[in-house]
């Protein structure tokens, strides 16, 4: 049987399938992993943590997602750090609906709502065709 925040339980005429909050987490996660201009999921901190998991060979799928299960509605938040130069509304947009073609489609459960909070943005380096030995090129003084 299902305690609270542990999941939905829905039974049929067969039994019982009973879906758990971290499920539904991971399927919004590996949604989302993949949207252009998503460049990672957690704020801060978060991100430190899953770095130190990828290099023990864990990876965490539910980093940056909360989900509120009920009997048949979900509904999630979701902390990304958006890629630049991609249009942020585009982007939480397109995550916001990978969210609920996921949860809908694999889980069968209606989505509630999903929030998006763009924690960060992140700015590829810029490649420097510039020799290392090579003086920075001199600026004309803006003051005279």
């Amino acid at each position: 049987m299902a305690g609270p925040g542990s999941g939905s339980a829905r039974r049929g005429g067969r039994g019982t399938t009973t879906i758990v909050d971290g499920v539904i987490a991971k399927l919004a996660g590996m949604a989302i992993a993949d949207i252009p201009g998503v460049y990672a999921l957690g704020g801060g901190a978060a991100r430190a943590l899953g770095s130190i998991r990828e290099a023990v060979g864990q990876k965490d799928l539910t980093q940056g997602v909360s989900v509120e299960v009920g009997q048949t509605q979900v509904a999630a938040d979701l902390i990304i750090v958006a890629e630049y130069p991609h249009p942020l509304q585009d982007v939480a947009e397109a995550a916001r609906d990978a969210v609920y073609r996921a949860v809908e489609d694999l889980a069968g459960m209606e989505v509630t709502e999903v929030n998006v909070t763009i924690a960060d943005i992140h700015i590829p380096a810029v490649d420097d065709d510039r020799d290392e030995g090579a003086a920075p090129p001199q600026r004309e003084g803006r003051v005279s």
